[in-house]
């Protein structure tokens, strides 16, 4: 009796347990499909190959699998439903892993794994972050692979929802961050 009471109590831990697991492709992305939920990750690769069907700006989330705030970032910025859904409506959306080993190529150009002592660094990654790495970086792109701007440091997701939505309609163009933030900003988005 005392097995099969224990024997209920674990299994239903266990449920819960495994059930706090989701569905991953690896590096960090999140599995596609009509069942999916959150950002619709793809590799550098995989963005600079659709922007040349299709362009869109980038979204780069450049993080390390050592970061305390990207993992923050991850849990709570990121799983925003507003967040969630400006980026994957207006962004192609790129997990980078900035200590990538792998050779990237993108076009005729290749990024390789620099060693420096126990870790090193992915030359896109220096190159994403204007030589001055942090993480996390959000890194925006405009549709033909240009930067826009680099952001280095943890944002939380009302703030990040500001910005993505400043790049991603053009309003870096028009006008600066402050007057969108307090005026445009709060007209457009009065909920949030």
């Amino acid at each position: 009796m005392k097995r099969l009471l224990s024997s209920l109590i674990i299994f239903p831990l266990m449920l819960v347990f495994l059930a706090g697991f989701k569905a991953d492709t690896g590096k960090g992305r999140v599995a596609e499909g009509p069942a999916a939920e959150g950002i619709q990750w793809l590799t550098i690769e995989e963005a600079y190959a659709k922007i040349q069907k299709e362009p869109r700006k980038i979204l780069i989330d450049v993080y390390t699998d050592w970061c305390g705030w990207c993992k923050v970032m991850d849990r709570e910025t990121f799983k925003d439903k507003a967040v969630t859904e400006y980026i994957n409506k207006k962004y192609y959306a790129v997990k980078l892993d900035a200590e990538q080993k792998g050779t990237i190529k993108l076009g005729d150009k290749q990024f390789k794994y620099l060693e420096q002592g126990g870790r090193g660094i992915n030359e896109i990654a220096l190159a994403l972050t204007n030589n001055q790495p942090s993480y996390p970086t959000t890194v925006f792109l405009d549709d033909h692979f240009n930067m826009i701007q680099p952001l280095a440091g943890y944002l939380k997701a009302k703030e990040f929802h500001q910005i993505i939505t400043f790049f991603g309609e053009d309003y870096h163009k028009k006008q600066d961050f402050e007057s969108y933030k307090t005026k445009t900003y709060a007209q457009l988005y009065p909920a949030k």
